[in-house]
């Protein structure tokens, strides 16, 4: 009877924690990039349409309405 035996690379040595770390430390999260609406002063994304007052690059792109349709 002939056992089928597969080796796999082992490490020869323990990775230290500081080499494990400086290997994960492109892993960290960003916060994206903002920019502040230019009639309002809310936060945005860049390059949107501001939720807040409708504008974008100064000029009135969307109608706000205070009213609530159901």
């Amino acid at each position: 009877m002939k056992l089928d035996i597969q080796m796999f690379a082992v490490p020869f040595r323990k990775v230290s924690k500081t080499r494990k770390r400086m290997r994960r430390s492109h892993n960290a999260m960003e916060l994206p990039g903002m920019t502040k609406c230019s009639s309002c002063g809310k936060i945005i994304k860049p390059h949107r349409v501001c939720t807040n007052c409708g504008t974008y690059k100064g000029k009135q792109i969307v109608e706000k309405t205070d009213e609530v349709t159901e």
